[in-house]
């Protein structure tokens, strides 16, 4: 599997090797020893899925301390465009975001970790989309941002008209909204120490 930086260190890529024939594909979706080299001693405790149609839009979520969440995301059918924005006052990527496409053929995943905000907009006729959470969803602090916050300039690769969300995302608050993540409380290294 390669790991992939970014333009934020604190997400990166990970691309499994598939092999394929004329019976299928076989690949490693997860693999611990990679994890905690790359990133640290991750535990996860729930495993998500969603299946959305072409436009759907969803996002841009995040949960409030003390149940913040790290993810690790992937396609399992379709392609998206998935995004993560960095919400941790003094980093360094303050209100940057990373943009990956995600997709059934190459497989890739990304870590995305607590003090961001995440969201995926499906690209392909329909999407499954999973991800690795290492903190349980706990509606009372479920947060977010709204998805066409102008500051943050993220391009969906949507043309706007078809562009679907939730009233609940639609209502979001604006990104300079969110002031509960520091940079220094929030470092990889701190919430994932290496052994």
């Amino acid at each position: 599997m390669n790991v992939i930086a970014t333009a934020i260190p604190d997400v990166l890529i990970f691309e499994p090797v598939v092999f394929g024939d004329e019976r299928g594909y076989f690949l490693e979706t997860f693999r611990y020893d990679l994890i905690e080299k790359h990133i640290g001693k991750v535990d996860f405790v729930q495993d998500n899925e969603s299946k959305s149609g072409y436009g759907v839009l969803r996002g841009l979520h995040f949960q409030k301390p003390p149940f913040t969440q790290s993810k690790l995301v992937r396609v399992v059918k379709g392609r998206v465009l998935d995004v993560a924005v960095d919400l941790r006052i003094g980093s360094p990527w303050y209100g940057r975001h990373v943009s990956c496409l995600l997709d059934d053929t190459r497989r890739n995943m990304l870590w995305v970790p607590k003090g961001f905000a995440h969201g995926f907009a499906v690209l392909s006729e329909d999407a499954v989309f999973a991800y690795k959470c290492d903190n349980y969803y706990t509606p009372s602090h479920d947060a977010g941002i709204v998805w066409n916050d102008p500051s943050l300039a993220i391009d969906w690769q949507l043309p706007p008209e078809v562009i679907r969300v939730s009233g609940k995302d639609a209502a979001q608050p604006a990104f300079s909204s969110v002031d509960i993540f520091s940079y220094e409380e929030f470092l990889q290294d701190r919430l994932y120490p290496k052994t």
